[in-house]
């Protein structure tokens, strides 16, 4: 279920996007997207839940972007000039989770909202890295997450969990970046999505 299957798809820039990024002065960059592991229909046992809502995670302004962030030293922060996220990093980490723990059928509704005034359980989170760290050969990729399960009905900690995963790129170059980056969020989203399960009383394949 959880083999590594993330894929990364590169999205050409639409024509017209392209032109106007040029007439405000900002080169063009590929837009590349994670995407989370395949839909399994995942079978569970245990606790059936109702309804998780995935709050948008919240992450310092640096990190709250779609430019894929680069850490020459612990006090620098840069980017890569050629290539963009499709969504902010909050945004991207918050679609994953919703489709990864949406494939299994312990929960009823996983979705970014609640479909009525308040879900069964809501996942808090923040994004403390999501970035490369340069080596003397290579790369460090680092997403590192901070993660709450409350329960809605008496505002209950149900988990609280760090999570930090690490993968090495061969390079700087982005052809080499981008498929580390691509190895991180999929052990990432396979632990916080276990992580959620069993905190929700629920036993998957």
């Amino acid at each position: 279920m959880y083999r590594s299957a993330i894929l990364l798809a590169l999205t050409l820039l639409i024509p017209g996007c392209g032109a106007l990024s040029a007439l405000q002065g900002e080169p063009n960059r590929n837009v590349f997207e994670l995407r989370g592991p395949p839909v399994s229909n995942g079978q569970c046992r245990g606790a059936k839940v109702s309804e998780l809502v995935v709050e948008l995670p919240k992450a310092r302004g640096t990190l709250d972007s779609p430019r894929i962030m680069i850490r020459p030293s612990a006090l620098q922060t840069e980017y890569l000039p050629d290539a963009v996220w499709g969504d902010p990093v909050p945004a991207t980490l918050q679609r994953l989770l919703v489709e990864s723990l949406g494939s299994y059928d312990a929960i009823g509704h996983v979705g970014r909202e609640p479909l009525g005034l308040a879900g069964e359980y809501a996942m808090i989170s923040e994004i403390t890295d999501f970035n490369a760290e340069l080596l003397e050969k290579g790369a460090l990729i680092r997403l590192s997450v901070d993660a709450q399960l409350v329960r809605e009905m008496d505002a209950a900690v149900v988990g609280r969990s760090r999570f930090d995963v690490t993968t090495e790129s061969p390079s700087t170059k982005t052809k080499d970046l981008l498929p580390a980056f691509d190895a991180a969020a999929l052990q990432l989203i396979t632990e916080m999505s276990a992580w959620t399960l069993s905190h929700v009383g629920a036993r998957c394949n």
